[in-house]
């Protein structure tokens, strides 16, 4: 019997951080997979996680952790394929450290993804927009660096964990105000800012204070923001902005929203769908291609653009109830209801 632990945590701290180079977010993700899972199996097998064997992960198991994400947990399939890949990953990994496992290892690395559907991105009009971003009270110190996390976050397009993780020295207001993101994939990109973006941040910066930690936007103790905390803050201006716009309340808002807000902000603006993917830094122009099916004035022009077929000319010209009625279909129907 092979004890789970020791190779699940040389998986976690030398295979993905030094061996593969995987990015903090990656290794969180996958730790977190793991946490769900090895809940999940201490549950049915009445161990504790420590005493977990590779024997007891058989492809049974792991196809009922994966119902049990969607069922139990209410997880979309997106995120269900999101766990499988993460032990899918430490199951080839494992393929050369335990080779007598090779038989149980196929059989769960044979379990397919699931299909998802393709719905529309989530965004907000520039009203929804503009009520959230006029949420904070610029009076407090609090209100000072949520505008300034808000306007960063629309303005930049930026993931929460590009937000949380930004630093001071990522930030230059002199010449041009511009910020140094720490993208997706180890990709750095430099975005300029808009004036009301950087006069948002200036005005944090002059409250911010020392602290030890480096990064640019502080809780309330003075450690660097979580993405826990910065979807909180962002949860708390958007019920202050629903009593200002309604529509918000029909809405499910996420930091991710704000992202794709942007894009479809930049894509109507400049018709140009490669700029939208260098804002956004996305790896492939077709991750950007879900923008347009969001934005109607791409369908609008391709109307506008195509001559429309002419419709044939006549007039419609009802029955006479009497010709209806002496209709054959209709007269045996009339005698089966009256029996």
């Amino acid at each position: 019997m092979i004890l789970l632990g020791p190779h699940i945590a040389a998986f976690l701290q030398q295979r993905l951080p030094v061996e593969r180079r995987a990015s903090p977010n990656t290794c969180d993700s996958y730790a977190h997979a793991f946490r769900l899972l090895l809940e999940y199996a201490s549950h049915c097998v009445k161990r504790p996680p420590s005493q977990l064997q590779l024997e007891q992960l058989d492809a049974s198991l792991i196809v009922n952790f994966l119902n049990h994400l969607e069922t139990n947990r209410g997880n979309a399939a997106g995120s269900r394929n999101i766990r499988l890949a993460a032990i899918k990953s430490f199951m080839h990994y494992m393929e050369y450290r335990v080779p007598s496992a090779l038989d149980q290892i196929q059989r769960i690395l044979a379990i397919p993804a699931k299909r998802t559907d393709t719905r529309l991105v989530r965004h907000l009009s520039a009203e929804e927009m503009q009520s959230i971003l006029d949420a904070p009270d610029p009076t407090i110190r609090d209100g000072v660096r949520d505008r300034a996390m808000l306007h960063l976050c629309f303005a930049g397009g930026l993931r929460v964990s590009e937000l949380v993780g930004l630093r001071l020295e990522d930030v230059a207001l002199h010449p041009q105000a511009s910020v140094l993101v720490h993208g997706k994939g180890r990709k750095e990109r430099c975005l300029p800012l808009w004036k009301e973006t950087a006069s948002a941040v200036r005005a944090w910066l002059s409250v911010r204070g020392a602290a030890r930690s480096p990064e640019l936007f502080l809780n309330a103790r003075r450690d660097a923001m979580t993405r826990a905390g910065f979807e909180y803050i962002l949860r708390k201006h958007v019920s202050t902005a629903t009593a200002r716009c309604p529509t918000l309340a029909n809405k499910r808002i996420s930091p991710h929203v704000l992202r794709h807000t942007c894009a479809l902000t930049i894509l109507q603006a400049t018709k140009d769908l490669r700029k939208v993917s260098l804002w956004l830094g996305h790896s492939s122009m077709q991750t950007t291609e879900i923008y347009t099916r969001a934005d109607p004035s791409v369908k609008l022009e391709a109307l506008e653009s195509v001559i429309a077929p002419k419709l044939r000319t006549g007039r419609f010209k009802a029955t006479d109830k009497l010709m209806d009625l002496l209709k054959a279909t209709t007269i045996m129907q009339s005698a089966k209801t009256a029996r």
